[in-house]
């Protein structure tokens, strides 16, 4: 069948015009295609760049980075891991034990405890425990249970339970108590050495005696050490040094004596309770080397519980107190005179009892003069007339030099600390005066420590030499060797050995015939000088009634060595002198210092008052 020429045509009018127009969409399609594929590698190519350069960036930062870390923060950074993974250790170490010259244990540091009551995790009840503990603590049942009700945790019992009685608290496994071990230092023999040793505090400082003036011989030395963590933190001791906690056996060595100690401190003692004194003190020296072999001061504390002592204590007032020496200085002043030469031994004053200075009179302390008297017979009766007209023939700048040469204005350089210098006038004032050296001439006017005095006096016991007081002989091992030995000054030849000899054998006549005879000892030459002086008042003046007495003794007389002084402060009662108060302390010192020194007695001597 024919087709229709109009459907025909019509088909085919119309396919070259459908053809044209998909011809077209399709190159517009494709246009489009290509455009956004341009576009999309365009874009493609943009990201790359963006992601390229950020990495590039990102490896430069990285590259900067590791070079601030590695090379600018590295050694800084390596220091910080090493301090992360080690510790700086400064192990505890003692403190060097103190002993005296016979290795008895002075001052020791020793494990102690803290004990802590925890009452609220006791099992039994507030008196049982009481009642167990009341007798290890030295305290009554009653008083621990009002202290276990008013806490219900972390009470202290006791700052410093010994060892010993820790171990017993342990072995009761009593619920509800704690023990906190630390180290203590520990003084055996209480109050006894009190004024020589000293004592530490709380952080182990020491705080008086030599304790505090040798605090740098105490210590020992303490190296730090550097010890690995594990990564818990823990501490890993198979690092650290060979021997870190080993430390010296060193021990601080004392002159002194503990059985002459014990010894002098209850002779004085016994005088104080007598006459009710305020203070008083002993000192012994050898004048050999200034070694003191006992130092007394009373009354004293105990350094194992200084604090509940009177602070004022702890100060060594032979050492950091002044004092008017008195009569005591009278033979110092005759060796003044002796040496240059204004005397002689033989020579003889007249004592009517009074004389006249300037615009003042002096008198002798019982008001009476003794007539025509030697320069033995001046000491031997304590005369203030005698000693004022021997000291006249002195020129007034000559005799001040010889108490500048003695010392007097200064210290002695001990080494116990807190010392205070002597009170002299100046050179003007005691020259442009004449009462100056008259009143110096019997021990008044100036004043020095007791110990300055004992240090004149081994001049005139050891020859005329100025040796320097001290209590250190040196660090020593557990077998006795010295390691250490204080540099101390040179003696100083004060008084030739002649004049020295002269003067102590005019006070052997103080002791044989005139006021010191209470310290006399059968079968020993002992040399003396009394002395009562007035006490000085703070705000100029003398005080009313107020007295200090003493007397200083020197042994043996044939070999003179030993210096032994002795001091009480404000003794009471009429009675009350250097011959009767402080002439007997000495002797009682004396008699235990012949067996300790193993002094052999003195040959026969005539009992001559110029001997």
């Amino acid at each position: 069948m024919q087709k229709s020429p109009s459907k025909t045509r019509f088909r085919n009018f119309r396919k070259p015009a459908f053809t044209r127009r998909q011809k077209g969409s399709r190159r517009g399609l494709l246009e489009r295609l290509t455009s956004q594929a341009q576009e999309q590698t365009s874009n493609s190519k943009s990201r790359l760049f963006i992601v390229w350069g950020v990495l590039m960036l990102a490896g430069l930062g990285l590259a900067v980075n590791l070079y601030n870390l590695q090379i600018v923060l590295g050694p800084k950074l390596t220091q910080k891991a090493r301090n992360q993974q080690m510790v700086n250790l400064r192990p505890f170490m003692p403190r060097r034990p103190v002993v005296d010259r016979g290795n008895n244990v002075l001052a020791i540091d020793r494990p102690v405890y803290t004990l802590y009551a925890h009452p609220k995790l006791f099992n039994k009840s507030n008196e049982e425990m009481a009642q167990q503990l009341a007798p290890i603590l030295a305290k009554e049942p009653t008083e621990l249970v009002k202290t276990f009700q008013s806490k219900k945790s972390g009470i202290i019992l006791d700052p410093a339970v010994p060892e010993e009685l820790g171990d017993r608290i342990n072995s009761f496994r009593l619920n509800g108590l704690e023990l906190i071990q630390k180290y203590s230092r520990f003084y055996p023999s209480d109050d006894l050495l009190a004024d020589v040793v000293g004592y530490v505090n709380v952080d182990r400082r020491g705080q008086a005696g030599v304790e505090y003036s040798q605090e740098k011989l105490l210590e020992r030395p303490v190296q730090t050490v550097r010890l690995s963590r594990a990564g818990n933190g823990a501490l890993m001791p198979e690092h650290a040094p060979e021997g870190f906690l080993h430390f010296d056996d060193l021990r601080l060595q004392l002159t002194i004596d503990s059985r002459l100690q014990r010894a002098a401190r209850t002779a004085l003692k016994q005088q104080m309770e007598k006459f009710g004194a305020k203070r008083g003190a002993v000192i012994v020296m050898d004048a050999f080397d200034g070694s003191l072999l006992a130092l007394v001061s009373q009354p004293t504390y105990n350094p194992n519980k200084y604090s509940t002592s009177d602070i004022s204590l702890f100060k060594n007032w032979t050492v950091a107190d002044l004092y008017e020496p008195g009569s005591t200085f009278k033979p110092l002043n005759v060796a003044i005179a002796l040496e240059n030469h204004v005397i002689k031994p033989d020579d003889t004053f007249n004592d009517p009892g009074f004389i006249r200075v300037a615009d003042r009179t002096i008198k002798n302390a019982m008001n009476n003069g003794y007539g025509r008297i030697s320069i033995a017979q001046i000491l031997q009766y304590s005369s203030n007339i005698g000693m004022v007209q021997i000291i006249q023939r002195l020129q007034p700048s000559v005799y001040y030099n010889w108490l500048e040469r003695l010392g007097l204005g200064q210290t002695v350089d001990t080494d116990l600390p807190f010392e205070v210098s002597g009170s002299l006038k100046s050179q003007e004032k005691f020259i442009s005066s004449p009462i100056e050296p008259a009143t110096t001439s019997f021990g008044q006017g100036f004043s020095l420590t007791p110990i300055q005095l004992v240090q004149m006096h081994g001049a005139l016991a050891n020859g005329g030499k100025l040796v320097t007081p001290h209590v250190v002989r040196g660090l020593i091992d557990s077998k006795g060797q010295m390691h250490y030995l204080p540099n101390r000054s040179t003696p100083r030849q004060i008084f030739s050995p002649e004049t020295a000899h002269t003067v102590v054998k005019m006070m052997e006549s103080v002791v044989t015939d005139g006021s010191g005879k209470a310290s006399q000892i059968p079968g020993y030459r002992i040399a003396g000088k009394t002395g009562t002086a007035q006490k000085a008042s703070p705000t100029g003046g003398y005080i009313k009634g107020a007295r200090i007495t003493s007397f200083v003794g020197i042994l043996p007389v044939e070999s003179p060595r030993y210096v032994v002084l002795a001091l009480v402060d404000e003794p009471k009662g009429e009675s009350a002198y250097g011959s009767t108060v402080a002439a007997p302390i000495v002797k009682a010192v004396m008699e235990a210092l012949i067996p300790i020194e193993q002094i052999p007695p003195s040959q026969p001597v005539s009992q001559g008052s110029g001997e």
